[in-house]
């Protein structure tokens, strides 16, 4: 009797899952390809004349004739940590695919579908519009029971997310691309400082560091719930046709990630208790050569932006994004094959939802179902 009674209470919470993460933490880097990922620098254009200075140096910081050990120079963090003790998806050479469902492979549509969980084909360019769907984040501040307040917020690179998660509806904390508006620690006094001296590259993307630094501030202090950060020097650099720039932002973001685990796991209220999940908004180009710079998309009709006119018809792999995930309630499977078809970025807010113990169904059928594929 005893021996049936285990057996079911065994059968019984086997059924309903473990569901142990209360934290999540949602990491972006914007338009890394998965070919330096998976394989680590790119042999023509770290032979570019056009695209790369400083040949020598990467050569002798990242070059390897195998393309694994590669990867794991340019990226340590992500393969010797993330790799080994998580899941991961993207890498097309061992059919294990992923990528955006929204055809336009830009940066608007693709934060949206993985914040929203929704494909909104009326997104149709990167302009500053409110987005009209609720994001995970929002969905879970607006329907916290009464007992429960979740705390979400956003650090992000690019100065559009303030539209892209809709602020002024949302009511969500986001700092993006200027100065924090309220310092609140010596160590936010020296960053901001920082930040007021350092050259900006662009007028609207800031340098990865203060996002990075204001946001393990933030986290250390306010420890929410959720927290959102986007890294957005690899798609400029690209863009810039810098190929050289766009490897050591790479390289300095996995970085990045690395120190924002190792606070998670340093901080009580997130350790073995948080979700870290990594993606990116779209893929790039990989041929011709020059494609590399660029994403676009794949449908003329979708074009609201002269600088992607010329690829009107859209880029060779453009849509090929990757997605890897570390916590306790995520699959230590490492690599998944997809043999059914690839998997795709508008699941990844129900998946998120699903490692808090929450049915994204209660919160917006329409988002694509969680990537069971990462679930234990």
């Amino acid at each position: 009797m005893i021996l049936r009674l285990s057996l079911f209470l065994f059968m019984l919470f086997s059924a309903a899952g473990s569901i142990a993460a209360d934290k999540v933490v949602l990491v972006t880097l914007d338009g890394l390809r998965w070919q330096e990922l998976f394989t680590g620098i790119d042999e023509t254009l770290l032979n570019s004349l056009e695209f790369t200075k400083s040949a020598e140096t990467l050569n002798r910081d990242f070059w390897d004739d195998a393309p694994e050990k590669r990867a794991q120079k340019l990226m340590p963090f992500m393969h010797g940590t993330v790799f080994k003790q998580g899941a991961f998806v993207g890498d097309l050479r061992h059919g294990s695919c992923a990528e955006v469902s929204n055809r336009k492979n830009f940066s608007y549509p693709g934060y949206s579908e993985i914040l929203t969980g929704l494909v909104d084909h009326s997104i149709t360019s990167n302009d500053k519009v409110p987005n009209a769907n609720k994001n995970f984040m929002e969905l879970l501040v607006d329907n916290a029971e009464k007992d429960k307040r979740f705390h979400a917020a956003a650090f992000t690179s690019w100065d559009v997310f303030p539209a892209i998660l809709n602020v002024d509806r949302s009511g969500l904390y986001v700092n993006a691309f200027g100065p924090l508006e309220v310092i609140a620690s010596d160590s936010e006094r020296r960053i901001q400082e920082f930040y007021f001296d350092t050259p900006r590259p662009w007028t609207n993307v800031r340098n990865d560091v203060f996002t990075h630094r204001y946001a393990l501030e933030y986290l250390e202090r306010e420890q929410p719930d959720v927290l959102f950060i986007s890294y957005g020097e690899t798609d400029d650099f690209a863009h810039d046709g810098k190929y050289h720039e766009y490897i050591w932002a790479a390289n300095r973001t996995d970085r990045f990630i690395g120190e924002v685990w190792a606070t998670l796991q340093r901080l009580d209220a997130y350790r073995d208790n948080t979700t870290l999940f990594i993606t990116t908004d779209h893929g790039r180009g990989q041929l011709p050569l020059e494609s590399w710079q660029h994403h676009s998309p794949t449908a003329p009709e979708h074009v609201e932006q002269d600088s992607l006119l010329r690829y009107a018809q859209g880029i060779a792999g453009e849509e090929a994004v990757w997605m890897a995930a570390i916590g306790p309630d995520i699959n230590t499977r490492g690599e998944i094959i997809t043999p059914n078809g690839c998997l795709t970025s508008n699941r990844i807010a129900a998946t998120l939802l699903h490692t808090l113990g929450i049915d994204f169904r209660t919160l917006n059928p329409n988002m694509g179902a969680p990537l069971r594929e990462f679930l234990r």
